[in-house]
């Protein structure tokens, strides 16, 4: 067996998100569908994150193991071959060790959530940014927004449906940007809990629309108090940036 890492783009528009579902279509099922038509075999392929419905993917990590000690650009391009007309693409390929795991040996991840903040309606960016038409002050958010960093509980920012042993996080960086109309918060982890980034950009909406002063953010979180956390924001705004593991 040789261990494949891949590095892949998607748009989760049309998924019912990464992990494999019995009755909905999934990132990780049309993934193994197309190694199996790569190799004859069943595979199961990891990733550094379980990305929910509608969410997307600039640089996923994940790894796969399959039978043959293919080339890893044939790896790459029979997959992708396998893979259309899906809006799925693997980046890279490479080999590595059996000790590598894109879940576990991951150490950082990486998110962005993408705003688009004009009141014309999107067509470009549709089911991939949120629009809000209302103002709002993207360095105020990113005022508030470093009130969040460090290590805390975030209950309040975690979804009843989390699966994490403990709420305790640590936010190692968060910051919000506007570049014209486009706002983006990109925020870093060594792990998330369950929505906390939109739930994070949800409430941060709400300090930049002026319903919130930057304070209230602290207090809402300190609350540990789910009931106080602002809309959660919807999952086209959503990107898994990128994961980070140790150098060889």
């Amino acid at each position: 067996m040789s261990r494949f890492k891949l590095l892949i783009e998607y748009d989760g528009t049309p998924y019912s998100g990464w992990q494999r579902q019995d009755n909905a279509p999934s990132i990780q099922a049309a993934l193994e569908s197309a190694a199996e038509a790569l190799c004859g075999e069943e595979t199961v392929i990891f990733a550094a994150g379980r990305t929910d419905a509608g969410v997307h993917a600039i640089a996923m990590t994940a790894h796969i193991d399959l039978p043959k000690d293919y080339m890893p650009d044939t790896v790459r391009d029979a997959i992708n071959q396998y893979l259309k007309p899906a809006p799925i693409s693997v980046l890279s390929a490479e080999r590595v060790s059996d000790q590598f795991h894109a879940r576990f040996s991951c150490i950082a991840r990486h998110y962005r959530y993408e705003i688009i903040n004009r009141r014309s309606p999107i067509a470009l960016k549709r089911n991939r940014a949120w629009q809000v038409s209302a103002p709002i002050d993207a360095a105020v958010m990113h005022e508030a927004a470093q009130l969040l960093t460090g290590k805390h509980d975030f209950s309040t920012f975690r979804t009843a449906q989390c699966q994490a042993t403990s709420p305790i996080k640590t936010l190692s960086a968060i910051s919000v940007k506007r570049d014209a109309e486009k706002v983006t918060i990109d925020c870093s982890a060594p792990s998330f809990l369950h929505s906390q980034v939109r739930s994070l950009a949800g409430s941060l909406v709400k300090v930049g629309l002026g319903r919130w002063a930057p304070s209230k953010l602290k207090a809402v979180l300190q609350s540990c108090d789910r009931s106080e956390c602002g809309p959660v924001a919807p999952a086209c705004g959503l990107y898994f940036l990128q994961a980070d593991y140790e150098k060889a």
